[in-house]
């Protein structure tokens, strides 16, 4: 997807970022705040809601200013595009840049939601990680199964849950055979990205991560955090949700205004109703 840029965008950010320079406090205190910023902070996001990523990128924005110098690792770009990625930290100025040359030709991702993100890392020289599995990873485990880091299938009281996502993010249209090992490959994501975490912990120079993924990726009761603390590495996370109830999933959350959107049950209602038509026009089962 292309990279959309604007003037008014960018006088917007300019402007954000003086607000947030003259708020800063004198350097000892932006020291200590450097200091007491988490090692390991999850950030979530509803994939499409342009008021939670702003509220995001503020909150990152600012820590980095008080002095935190964490690595950036997203789930937007995929694991096995770490040296293109590398590369394009070297070679580009902006974000349209680092994206075209970093992530697939056909991600489905919105691009200027993240495009502040990955140019406070160029501005701040803050390494940035791919975190994903691939959409093919994540095939083959749908079809051939998955064991965890220790050669176990995944636990009952994680893959539950999940398959309880799945059932409901696809509006309870799939058969009920599929959802298992779609949970499966999600549970293959959050792992992957806790093994990019740890990885980019290990990094020289490194003062922390940042994650930027989906919120079903940073609850703490089953998704990156989980895996994290079975490597013994602490983290918080903050969701930016649109309804207050789903709070409870995260250390802390921030509520933003829902984002309009069409019914997204409705891709999965419409084929439905076609299969239930039969040819000659007559009643559907």
């Amino acid at each position: 997807m292309a990279l959309r840029t604007s003037l008014p965008a960018a006088l917007s950010a300019a402007l954000l970022a003086s607000a947030v320079l003259a708020a800063l406090p004198p350097a000892p205190a932006r020291a200590q705040a450097a200091q007491a910023a988490p090692k390991v902070l999850l950030l979530g996001e509803v994939h499409d809601n342009p008021d939670g990523h702003r509220a995001r990128f503020e909150l990152l924005q600012a820590r980095v200013a008080a002095g935190w110098r964490p690595a950036i690792a997203m789930e937007q770009f995929d694991r096995e595009r770490q040296a293109d990625l590398d590369r394009a930290q070297r070679e580009c100025r902006d974000a349209a840049c680092v994206v075209a040359m970093a992530a697939p030709a056909k991600a489905g991702w919105t691009w200027e939601y993240y495009a502040p993100v990955i140019e406070l890392a160029l501005r701040e020289h803050l390494p940035l990680f791919a975190a994903n599995l691939s959409r093919a990873d994540a095939g083959r485990i749908v079809e051939h199964g998955y064991e965890t880091p220790d050669g176990k299938p995944v636990p009952a009281d994680i893959l539950r849950p999940q398959v309880e996502e799945v059932r409901a993010g696809h509006c309870g249209a799939l058969p009920e055979e599929m959802l298992a090992p779609m949970a499966t490959a999600q549970v293959a994501r959050d792992i992957a990205m806790a093994d990019v975490i740890a990885d980019a912990l290990a990094a020289p120079g490194v003062g922390g991560v940042v994650l930027v993924a989906g919120n079903g990726h940073v609850r703490r009761d089953f998704a990156v955090p989980a895996w994290l603390r079975a490597r013994g590495i602490a983290s918080e996370s903050i969701g930016f949700v649109e309804d207050p109830a789903e709070a409870a999933h995260f250390d802390s959350a921030d509520t933003v205004p829902p984002h309009e959107r069409p019914d997204p049950c409705a891709k999965f209602k419409a084929p439905a109703k076609a299969m239930t038509a039969p040819a000659d026009g007559g009643a559907g089962q």
